[in-house]
Protein backbone atom coordinates (compact mmCIF):
# COMPACT_ATOMS: atom_id res chain seq x y z
CA UNK A 1 0.00 0.00 0.00
CA UNK A 2 2.37 2.23 0.74
CA UNK A 3 4.74 1.99 -2.45
CA UNK A 4 1.33 1.79 -4.30
CA UNK A 5 0.45 5.47 -2.88
CA UNK A 6 4.29 6.96 -3.09
CA UNK A 7 6.60 7.45 -0.52
CA UNK A 8 5.75 11.16 -0.19
CA UNK A 9 2.77 10.05 1.79
CA UNK A 10 4.83 8.80 4.11
CA UNK A 11 5.99 11.85 5.75
CA UNK A 12 2.94 12.97 6.41
CA UNK A 13 1.42 9.77 7.66
CA UNK A 14 2.93 10.14 11.02
CA UNK A 15 3.43 7.26 13.57
CA UNK A 16 -0.01 6.47 13.77
CA UNK A 17 -0.14 4.06 10.43
CA UNK A 18 3.34 2.27 11.31
CA UNK A 19 1.97 1.79 15.25
CA UNK A 20 -1.09 0.75 13.65
CA UNK A 21 0.09 -2.26 11.43
CA UNK A 22 3.05 -2.73 14.33
CA UNK A 23 -0.01 -3.53 16.33
CA UNK A 24 -1.57 -6.28 14.22
CA UNK A 25 2.21 -7.60 13.84
CA UNK A 26 2.07 -7.92 17.70
CA UNK A 27 -0.94 -9.38 17.71
CA UNK A 28 0.30 -12.39 15.52
CA UNK A 29 2.98 -13.38 17.78
CA UNK A 30 5.40 -11.40 15.39
CA UNK A 31 6.97 -9.03 17.55
CA UNK A 32 10.05 -8.92 15.70
CA UNK A 33 7.82 -7.72 12.37
CA UNK A 34 6.50 -5.10 14.45
CA UNK A 35 9.86 -3.80 15.90
CA UNK A 36 10.99 -3.08 11.76
CA UNK A 37 7.42 -1.35 11.36
CA UNK A 38 8.30 0.99 13.86
CA UNK A 39 11.78 1.45 12.57
CA UNK A 40 10.04 2.50 9.49
CA UNK A 41 8.28 5.08 10.87
CA UNK A 42 11.20 6.84 12.27
CA UNK A 43 12.83 6.99 9.03
CA UNK A 44 11.15 9.97 7.55
CA UNK A 45 11.95 12.12 9.83
CA UNK A 46 15.74 10.89 10.24
CA UNK A 47 17.13 13.71 7.50
CA UNK A 48 17.73 14.05 3.44
CA UNK A 49 17.59 10.59 2.00
CA UNK A 50 15.34 9.10 3.88
CA UNK A 51 12.88 8.16 0.81
CA UNK A 52 16.26 5.97 0.06
CA UNK A 53 16.47 4.59 3.35
CA UNK A 54 12.81 3.58 3.28
CA UNK A 55 13.00 2.02 0.58
CA UNK A 56 15.42 -0.33 0.98
CA UNK A 57 14.25 -0.96 4.25
CA UNK A 58 10.58 -2.20 2.85
CA UNK A 59 12.70 -3.94 0.38
CA UNK A 60 14.26 -6.49 3.48
CA UNK A 61 10.62 -6.46 5.54
CA UNK A 62 9.42 -7.60 2.20
CA UNK A 63 12.42 -10.09 1.96
CA UNK A 64 11.52 -11.64 5.42
CA UNK A 65 7.72 -11.94 4.97
CA UNK A 66 8.50 -13.66 1.64
CA UNK A 67 10.69 -16.10 3.61
CA UNK A 68 8.36 -16.45 6.05
CA UNK A 69 5.94 -17.59 3.92
CA UNK A 70 8.31 -20.18 2.33
CA UNK A 71 10.44 -20.97 5.14
CA UNK A 72 9.55 -24.61 4.87
CA UNK A 73 11.73 -25.03 1.61
CA UNK A 74 14.72 -22.90 3.12
CA UNK A 75 17.98 -24.70 4.84
CA UNK A 76 17.91 -25.30 8.58
CA UNK A 77 19.66 -22.38 9.31
CA UNK A 78 18.16 -19.72 7.24
CA UNK A 79 15.05 -20.94 8.46
CA UNK A 80 16.15 -20.12 12.04
CA UNK A 81 17.03 -16.60 11.15
CA UNK A 82 13.94 -16.29 9.49
CA UNK A 83 12.00 -17.24 12.64
CA UNK A 84 14.03 -15.05 15.03
CA UNK A 85 13.69 -12.03 12.72
CA UNK A 86 9.84 -12.53 13.37
CA UNK A 87 10.26 -12.59 16.31
CA UNK A 88 9.48 -15.82 18.14
CA UNK A 89 10.94 -17.35 20.68
CA UNK A 90 13.63 -20.08 20.67
CA UNK A 91 15.65 -21.44 23.62
CA UNK A 92 19.33 -21.82 23.37
CA UNK A 93 20.57 -25.34 22.61
CA UNK A 94 23.59 -24.92 21.73
CA UNK A 95 26.15 -27.09 23.85
CA UNK A 96 27.44 -25.18 27.03
CA UNK A 97 30.66 -23.66 25.49
CA UNK A 98 33.03 -22.61 28.65
CA UNK A 99 35.81 -20.10 27.81
CA UNK A 100 37.26 -16.94 29.71
CA UNK A 101 35.24 -14.38 28.19
CA UNK A 102 36.69 -11.29 27.24
CA UNK A 103 33.92 -8.43 28.09
CA UNK A 104 34.17 -6.40 25.19
CA UNK A 105 31.30 -4.10 24.91
CA UNK A 106 28.27 -2.88 26.67
CA UNK A 107 25.06 -0.38 25.81
CA UNK A 108 21.68 -0.08 25.98
CA UNK A 109 18.72 0.90 23.62
CA UNK A 110 15.19 1.43 24.80
CA UNK A 111 12.44 2.47 23.46
CA UNK A 112 8.60 3.21 24.89
CA UNK A 113 8.01 -0.31 26.37
CA UNK A 114 11.66 -2.02 26.46
CA UNK A 115 15.08 -1.46 27.53
CA UNK A 116 17.58 -3.76 26.18
CA UNK A 117 21.16 -4.09 26.94
CA UNK A 118 23.49 -5.75 24.50
CA UNK A 119 26.86 -7.52 25.54
CA UNK A 120 29.55 -8.33 23.31
CA UNK A 121 31.80 -11.03 24.54
CA UNK A 122 34.88 -12.70 23.01
CA UNK A 123 36.24 -15.94 24.20
CA UNK A 124 39.99 -16.14 24.81
CA UNK A 125 40.24 -20.23 23.71
CA UNK A 126 37.35 -20.29 21.67
CA UNK A 127 37.89 -17.17 19.59
CA UNK A 128 34.27 -16.71 19.27
CA UNK A 129 32.18 -13.38 19.42
CA UNK A 130 28.60 -13.70 21.52
CA UNK A 131 26.01 -11.88 21.83
CA UNK A 132 24.10 -11.80 25.49
CA UNK A 133 20.95 -9.65 25.43
CA UNK A 134 19.11 -8.52 28.64
CA UNK A 135 15.71 -6.73 28.89
CA UNK A 136 14.01 -4.11 31.36
CA UNK A 137 10.81 -2.60 31.68
CA UNK A 138 10.57 0.75 30.32
CA UNK A 139 12.57 3.21 32.42
CA UNK A 140 14.18 0.35 34.64
CA UNK A 141 17.87 -1.02 33.57
CA UNK A 142 18.06 -4.65 32.68
CA UNK A 143 19.78 -7.02 35.17
CA UNK A 144 22.62 -8.19 33.65
CA UNK A 145 25.69 -6.14 34.13
CA UNK A 146 29.09 -7.14 32.97
CA UNK A 147 32.34 -4.59 33.27
CA UNK A 148 33.42 -3.71 29.79
CA UNK A 149 37.42 -4.84 29.67
CA UNK A 150 37.63 -7.92 32.71
CA UNK A 151 37.20 -11.82 31.66
CA UNK A 152 34.74 -13.90 32.71
CA UNK A 153 35.08 -17.76 33.40
CA UNK A 154 32.03 -19.09 32.51
CA UNK A 155 30.07 -21.08 30.47
CA UNK A 156 27.79 -20.03 27.06
CA UNK A 157 25.16 -22.02 25.22
CA UNK A 158 24.12 -20.52 21.71
CA UNK A 159 21.12 -19.84 19.91
CA UNK A 160 19.98 -21.36 17.01
CA UNK A 161 19.95 -19.08 13.56
CA UNK A 162 22.93 -17.79 11.61
CA UNK A 163 25.88 -17.69 12.91
CA UNK A 164 25.04 -18.62 16.51
CA UNK A 165 26.36 -15.52 17.95
CA UNK A 166 23.49 -14.95 20.07
CA UNK A 167 24.21 -16.37 23.13
CA UNK A 168 22.81 -17.29 27.29
CA UNK A 169 24.48 -17.03 30.09
CA UNK A 170 24.96 -19.95 32.28
CA UNK A 171 27.04 -21.03 35.05
CA UNK A 172 29.67 -19.10 36.38
CA UNK A 173 33.07 -19.97 37.75
CA UNK A 174 34.30 -16.99 39.16
CA UNK A 175 33.27 -13.28 38.99
CA UNK A 176 35.18 -10.89 36.32
CA UNK A 177 38.83 -10.63 36.85
CA UNK A 178 41.27 -7.98 35.51
CA UNK A 179 42.94 -9.41 31.82
CA UNK A 180 45.64 -8.15 29.48
CA UNK A 181 44.09 -9.51 26.76
CA UNK A 182 42.74 -7.51 23.70
CA UNK A 183 40.60 -8.71 20.83
CA UNK A 184 42.53 -9.22 17.51
CA UNK A 185 42.04 -7.30 15.23
CA UNK A 186 41.35 -6.68 11.65
CA UNK A 187 42.27 -4.34 8.95
CA UNK A 188 39.03 -1.94 7.88
CA UNK A 189 38.96 -3.28 4.52
CA UNK A 190 38.86 -7.05 6.02
CA UNK A 191 35.73 -5.54 8.25
CA UNK A 192 34.21 -4.68 5.29
CA UNK A 193 34.62 -8.03 3.53
CA UNK A 194 33.49 -9.96 7.10
CA UNK A 195 30.16 -8.21 6.99
CA UNK A 196 29.54 -8.87 3.81
CA UNK A 197 30.33 -12.48 3.94
CA UNK A 198 27.94 -12.73 7.16
CA UNK A 199 25.27 -11.24 5.13
CA UNK A 200 24.85 -14.13 2.73
CA UNK A 201 23.63 -16.06 5.81
CA UNK A 202 21.26 -13.47 7.33
CA UNK A 203 20.30 -10.44 4.97
CA UNK A 204 18.66 -8.24 7.95
CA UNK A 205 21.80 -8.31 9.73
CA UNK A 206 22.56 -4.45 10.46
CA UNK A 207 25.89 -5.33 11.38
CA UNK A 208 28.82 -7.77 12.69
CA UNK A 209 31.42 -7.62 16.10
CA UNK A 210 34.60 -6.34 14.39
CA UNK A 211 37.63 -5.36 16.29
CA UNK A 212 39.90 -3.26 14.25
CA UNK A 213 43.87 -2.79 14.71
CA UNK A 214 45.68 0.08 14.36
CA UNK A 215 43.24 2.43 13.23
CA UNK A 216 43.04 6.29 13.41
CA UNK A 217 39.74 8.75 13.45
CA UNK A 218 40.06 11.26 11.22
CA UNK A 219 37.50 13.91 10.31
CA UNK A 220 36.14 12.83 6.68
CA UNK A 221 33.66 16.05 5.33
CA UNK A 222 30.61 16.75 7.65
CA UNK A 223 32.01 13.33 9.50
CA UNK A 224 34.39 10.89 10.87
CA UNK A 225 36.15 7.79 9.77
CA UNK A 226 38.74 5.62 11.16
CA UNK A 227 41.89 5.11 8.98
CA UNK A 228 44.10 2.28 8.48
CA UNK A 229 47.39 3.63 9.82
CA UNK A 230 49.23 1.05 7.76
CA UNK A 231 47.18 0.95 5.00
CA UNK A 232 45.08 3.93 2.64
CA UNK A 233 41.47 2.21 3.52
CA UNK A 234 39.08 3.44 6.10
CA UNK A 235 35.58 2.97 7.25
CA UNK A 236 33.20 5.88 7.96
CA UNK A 237 31.86 6.12 11.55
CA UNK A 238 27.59 6.03 11.21
CA UNK A 239 25.93 9.35 11.78
CA UNK A 240 24.38 8.25 15.34
CA UNK A 241 28.52 7.47 16.53
CA UNK A 242 30.05 10.60 14.77
CA UNK A 243 27.80 12.51 17.31
CA UNK A 244 28.08 11.00 20.35
CA UNK A 245 30.25 11.82 23.34
CA UNK A 246 32.13 8.69 22.86
CA UNK A 247 34.26 10.11 19.11
CA UNK A 248 35.98 12.72 21.25
CA UNK A 249 36.85 10.03 24.01
CA UNK A 250 38.38 7.93 21.60
CA UNK A 251 39.97 11.08 19.78
CA UNK A 252 41.35 12.01 23.27
CA UNK A 253 42.72 8.38 23.64
CA UNK A 254 44.36 7.81 20.05
CA UNK A 255 45.35 11.82 20.09
CA UNK A 256 46.65 10.70 16.17
CA UNK A 257 48.34 7.80 17.32
CA UNK A 258 47.09 4.29 16.25
CA UNK A 259 44.20 2.31 18.58
CA UNK A 260 42.65 -0.86 18.71
CA UNK A 261 38.83 -0.18 18.42
CA UNK A 262 35.75 -2.44 18.14
CA UNK A 263 32.57 -2.06 17.80
CA UNK A 264 29.88 -2.89 15.19
CA UNK A 265 30.38 -2.83 11.10
CA UNK A 266 27.30 -2.26 9.08
CA UNK A 267 25.35 -0.90 5.69
CA UNK A 268 25.28 2.86 8.06
CA UNK A 269 29.13 2.46 8.63
CA UNK A 270 31.13 1.49 12.08
CA UNK A 271 29.94 2.41 15.54
CA UNK A 272 32.94 2.57 18.10
CA UNK A 273 31.62 0.72 21.30
CA UNK A 274 35.49 0.14 23.00
CA UNK A 275 39.03 1.24 22.54
CA UNK A 276 42.37 0.54 24.13
CA UNK A 277 45.56 2.50 23.22
CA UNK A 278 48.31 1.58 21.65
CA UNK A 279 50.51 1.07 24.31
CA UNK A 280 49.48 -0.84 28.42
CA UNK A 281 45.98 0.47 29.42
CA UNK A 282 42.83 -0.63 30.00
CA UNK A 283 39.90 -0.72 27.86
CA UNK A 284 38.18 2.59 27.54
CA UNK A 285 33.56 2.59 27.14
CA UNK A 286 32.64 4.37 24.02
CA UNK A 287 28.84 4.07 24.55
Amino acid sequence: DLLRGGLAGAEQAGHGLWEETAARMVDAQAPGLASRVRELGSIPSSGPGWPVRLLEECALLHLLDQGWLRRERLPDGLAATVRSRVGLKAAADGPPVRDHWLVLAQYDTADARLTTRRVWLHGAESDRTALLLSYGAAGRAPELTLPVGLALDAELSAYPGAGRQRAALGRCFAPPEPTPVRPRGLTTAQAAVRYGEALRADPWLDSVPVALDRVVPVPDGDGWQLADADGDTALPLTRTAANESGLWRLVALSGGAPVTVFGECGHRGFRPLTAWPAGPGPAVPLS
